[in-house]
């Protein structure tokens, strides 16, 4: 039987996605290749977000297609989908296929063995009236935690980004699917889920549910003890869903909310659809309604137009959050966005420099989050032993390392005393119940 591997790039739904395939692929027959570099069908699961990981998609391919020559190579994911005019040069893979429909590929590596000829398929997304692709997981390559694709798509068009035109527009898991496939998770020992999504706070939307539905499903499997969610958009964040998610004692008060700007004139270029003053708000009313919030985000800077006023505004923006972790990178002009033609381009050493300064003053707020969780007492969940320690994070998701060599407790929950901080996490000790 013919082996396989899959390489994915980017977010946690490609992962998702790449799992889900996975599972199909050994339903099927197939069988993971014991060699990480060789194999019959290699699966390239691609991201293109920016240019930079076009580049990487691009390198990967010609590194895949060097290493297995005789090899049968699958390209799909974002990329194809965002671009299916340019797949008609990328000749060293053998089958594309778009980010629609993955049932597709267990036929089209069949037709492939029989016919031998170079096949695409990427149709093109409905703008209306699509319906969430049917995939499940029944294991993740995490031992503790698994993430669970909810929702797929994005309406908001922001200027900058290419995402829309690769995902299509928003669709949702049914509620039932949800509750079904995270049953399947925690009989296997999972004890965390995380819901993932393109645009997770738009779960639901013109459904009959919302993602506070989502959130009550997953909490109320039996066997699952912590249910997070992925990045968020803030101003979907409303203060019912809010309250319904408060209520949920396994909900885990960890908030990723984008801000890419904390300029209010950036903020309108890229399309965003809120200014500072209302994601101040947002965050307000999480850390009043959660006991020890945590409030991570990413920044971009360099955006098009954006001046030395604008970044010093958005500089201390940021500063004034406080937030628990921020990933900082400079902006990337992506063809087929509106920001990518718009005047007044950032120069890259400067962008380079932005990059510094900001990235200089989130690592202080970092060290001044896990500083703040010293002293306290919090439950744990360990996924890893390594180098000594056992490794886990709290509902807020702080990084925690206690010293043990006691490999059981993954998986486990445990209550621990914070006492240090450590390089990127805190240190704890246990409390003897």
């Amino acid at each position: 039987m013919m082996d396989f591997n899959i390489l994915t790039l980017g977010c946690k739904v490609n992962q998702y996605e790449s799992q889900a395939m996975r599972e199909d692929l050994l339903r099927h027959g197939y069988v993971p290749s014991k060699d990480k570099e060789h194999a019959d069908i290699t699966i390239i699961n691609s991201c293109t977000v920016t240019s930079v990981s076009d580049a990487k998609n691009r390198k990967l391919i010609h590194r895949v297609r060097r290493e297995n020559p005789e090899g049968i190579v699958v390209l799909t994911g974002c990329m194809p989908q965002a671009f299916p005019e340019e797949m008609e040069r990328f000749t060293e893979c053998d089958i594309i296929l778009g980010n629609k429909e993955r049932a597709k590929l267990i036929p089209a590596i069949e037709r492939f063995c029989v016919e031998r000829n170079r096949l695409l398929d990427i149709p093109v997304h409905q703008n209306q009236g699509a319906l969430f692709e049917s995939m499940t997981v029944s294991a993740f390559s995490e031992h503790t935690r698994a993430f669970i694709k909810i929702e797929d798509g994005c309406n908001r068009f922001c200027s900058y980004c290419i995402i829309p035109y690769a995902r299509g527009r928003v669709r949702s898991k049914p509620l039932a699917e949800l509750k079904a496939e995270i049953e399947v998770l925690a009989s296997r020992g999972y004890r965390e889920v995380v819901l993932v999504g393109i645009n997770l706070s738009a779960y639901g939307q013109g459904e009959d549910f919302d993602l506070a539905d989502a959130v009550e499903a997953a909490c109320a499997v039996e066997g699952i003890a912590r249910v997070r969610l992925g990045s968020l958009e803030p101003e979907q964040m409303t203060e019912p869903l809010i309250a319904r998610l408060a209520a949920q004692p396994k909900f885990c008060p960890q908030f990723h909310l984008s801000l890419q700007s904390g300029c209010d004139r950036t903020l309108k270029a890229m399309n965003r659809h809120y200014d500072s003053a209302e994601y101040m708000a947002i965050v307000d009313r999480l850390r009043a309604a959660f006991d020890n919030a945590s409030v991570t985000t990413d920044v971009m800077v360099g955006f098009a137009g954006e001046t030395g006023e604008d970044f010093q505004a958005s500089l201390n923006f940021v500063k004034s959050v406080g937030f628990a972790k921020v990933h900082v990178f400079p902006y990337s002009q992506r063809k087929g966005t509106r920001a990518a033609d718009a005047p007044d381009q950032v120069e890259p050493a400067e962008k380079e420099r932005r990059a510094k300064v900001m990235g200089d003053l989130v690592e202080q707020s970092r060290r001044d989050f896990l500083t703040s969780q010293v002293g306290l007492t919090e439950e744990v969940l360990f996924e890893r032993l390594r180098r000594g320690c056992l490794e886990g994070y709290t509902k807020n998701y702080t990084p925690v390392r206690v010293i043990s060599d006691d490999s059981s407790l993954c998986g486990e929950v445990r209550q621990v005393r914070l006492v240090e901080v450590g390089k990127d996490c805190c240190m704890g000790e246990w409390i003897i119940e």
